[in-house]
Parts: C-alpha cells; sequence; structure tokens
C-alpha cells in the first residue's frame, strides 16, 4: 500500500510562499460554502483523466500520485476547502479564490495538486452546465482545455503538471466556452479599453459587460471562416445562455500579441493572422516587451536557443526575424462591437 503524502511538508511550503498563504486564508472565509468535493476512485479516474483529454504519458503518473493523496485526511481536507474556494460564487466573472501556483518546494503537488481539484470539481462544474442547459458538446470541448494545457506543460518542461493553474479555473467556474475556433470568456470591459469604447461614441465604458475572445494554439488555422462560425456560435450561444440584462456583452474584447500591428509589416498581406487584426480597432498597446509569449506560442516553450528553432512557416519567420532585427513584440489591446 503505497505512503500518504506529507500533509505537514505541503503546507509549510504554501504558508512560506506569501501568495499561496493569502489563498490558504482567503479559503476560511466562513462565507463560503463547504462543497462535497470527493475523488473518484482509481479506475473512474482514468476515464475523467481521459474525458478531460489529458495525455496518455500524465495519467499513469497521476494515478499513483491519487492514490498516495487520498490517504492523507489533511490534504482531503485542503482539497475540498480548494474546490469550495475555487466555485464560490460560480459563474460571477472574478470572484472565487482562484488558484496560485504552487511553489517547487511543494514537492510532488507542486504542479499537480490543483489537476486533482479541477477533477474533484468537475461534477458540479458539469452539473451547473446541465442546469443551465449547455450542450453536452460545448461542456466537453471546454473542459477538455485541462488535458491540453497539461499537454503544454509536457512539451515545455516534460514533466506532469500544469504551468498556469489560475488559467482553467475559468472553464470550471462556467465564465470560459470553447466555441470552435475561439474560446470566450465573460468578463467586464476594463478601464482602458472601455474609455476606448466610449471614445468611439458608443454608450458603454469600464465595467460594462462584454466577451473576451481567446485564441487556443491547437485548433488549426485561424481562417477567416473557422473565425465567422465561432464569432456565429457565440451570438447564439450567449444570446440563448446568458439572456439576462446584466449579462448582455455589449462588445468583444481581444488583449493578444496577436493585435500586435508591427505583424502587418512582417506576414504577407492578407494571411489570417491579419485578417483576424483586422476585425478588431486596436485601443492601445502595451508598453512593456513581451517576446517570449509569441515565442512561446508559435514554438511551444522558449527553452530552445533562438538560433535552433525552425523558419518553415511566415509566421517563423516573422516572428523570429523582428526580434533578430532588434525589434520586440507587444500585446495588442483590441475590441468590437457586438454583435460583430
Amino acid at each position: 500500500m503505497p505512503e500518504p503524502l506529507d500533509a505537514a511538508e505541503l503546507l509549510d511550503a504554501l504558508k512560506g510562499d506569501a501568495t499561496c498563504a493569502a489563498w490558504l486564508t482567503a479559503l476560511d472565509d466562513p462565507e463560503i460554502p463547504r462543497l462535497d468535493a470527493a475523488l473518484p476512485g482509481p479506475h473512474d479516474l482514468a476515464d475523467v483523466l481521459l474525458d478531460l483529454a489529458v495525455p496518455h504519458e500524465d495519467i499513469a503518473e497521476l494515478l499513483a500520485l491519487h492514490g498516495r493523496l487520498i490517504r492523507s485526511p489533511e490534504l482531503l481536507d485542503l482539497l475540498a476547502r480548494a474546490v469550495s474556494g475555487l466555485l464560490w460564487r460560480a459563474g460571477e466573472p472574478g470572484r472565487g479564490t482562484g488558484l496560485p501556483e504552487f511553489p517547487a518546494s511543494a514537492g510532488e503537488l507542486s504542479r499537480r495538486f490543483c489537476v486533482f481539484v479541477f477533477v474533484a470539481a468537475l461534477p458540479h462544474t458539469r452539473a451547473a452546465h446541465r442546469a443551465r442547459g449547455i450542450p453536452e458538446t460545448v461542456s466537453r470541448h471546454t473542459l477538455a482545455d485541462l488535458g491540453r494545457n497539461l499537454a503544454v506543460h509536457r512539451r515545455r518542461f516534460g514533466t506532469t503538471g500544469l504551468f498556469v493553474p489560475w488559467w482553467p479555473t475559468r472553464h470550471f467556474r462556467g465564465e470560459l466556452y470553447q466555441l470552435g475556433r475561439l474560446q470566450f470568456e465573460r468578463a467586464r470591459l476594463g478601464r482602458r479599453t472601455g474609455e476606448a469604447v466610449a471614445a468611439e461614441g458608443l454608450p458603454y465604458g469600464p465595467g460594462d459587460p462584454c466577451l473576451s475572445v481567446h485564441i487556443p494554439d491547437f485548433r488549426g488555422p485561424l481562417s477567416p471562416e473557422a473565425c465567422d462560425d465561432s464569432f456565429a456560435r457565440a451570438r447564439a450561444f450567449f444570446a440563448r445562455h446568458y439572456a439576462g440584462p446584466e449579462e448582455a456583452p455589449v462588445v468583444a474584447v481581444c488583449h493578444s500579441w496577436l493585435l500586435d500591428r508591427q505583424l502587418k509589416d512582417c506576414l504577407p498581406a492578407g494571411s489570417n493572422i491579419v485578417r483576424f487584426q483586422e476585425r478588431f480597432r486596436v485601443a492601445h498597446v502595451s508598453h512593456e516587451p513581451e517576446d517570449d509569449v509569441p515565442v512561446a506560442f508559435v514554438f511551444g516553450g522558449t527553452q530552445t536557443p533562438r538560433d535552433r528553432l525552425p523558419r518553415r512557416t511566415s509566421l517563423q519567420r516573422a516572428v523570429l526575424g523582428h526580434l533578430d532585427a532588434g525589434g520586440h513584440w507587444y500585446t495588442g489591446h483590441g475590441w468590437l462591437p457586438w454583435p460583430p
């Protein structure tokens, strides 16, 4: 029988990290109702992980860790508190306690504990989807993004884990949905983008509901036809499932390096990315360069020296050529009226 994981060691590591210590304190909020957060048994867990598109290479390791995790009452209690905090006021963007990045000192669970939190949260998320009438295919495709993020972690680091555990919290809280090629997140206009919208004469501004558009890197070309299809799906989806006056989005926004207008000078005219840019009015561009972001998006990581990266596609050549010439890449913040 496997030895249980050392709960004291993990908790000491979390208390020694400022962000994680604040998270532990937030979990103690008496307003957070305690949810049932039982993990499935080992045989059922394998099926759940497959349904979530977890890579086969990661399943055996997670199963072995599961066997040790369930033998620790202290860690199971932390798991239940984490699920309760994650789903607190689910459906309300910006609520809940989130999930922090655990420090390396947390040992085996540093990048893996969050996977079990999402697995334990899954029945609650699926029930919330059913209650709102979310189609099963949309629910399945949305939540499978967890497995994609595990695949990204393995591709970059060669190990099991989630590099950014806060990202799938949106999916499991009913804030983000995969609708064809693109993902759409229920959000609120920030100050600068909201002011840009108001400056265009629209009766909207900071704090009004919007949809934040995300571009995953695993769904094939960003063709105009695929984007048109996603926007059409999103129009129908949110009109049906989030139709209240406090929910109706007024604009769609996008915050991405793909909106850096320098790409127009580096890519062929009429490229998919340039045509995607042209859908949006750019409100502003970040001042700080974020060169690692396009490199990670295009090449799957930033660990390989730049001179060893391939330059087969026009996008690969554009990203690297611009950096080789001493340029930098920036995040553009754009918006478009909704419905588009």
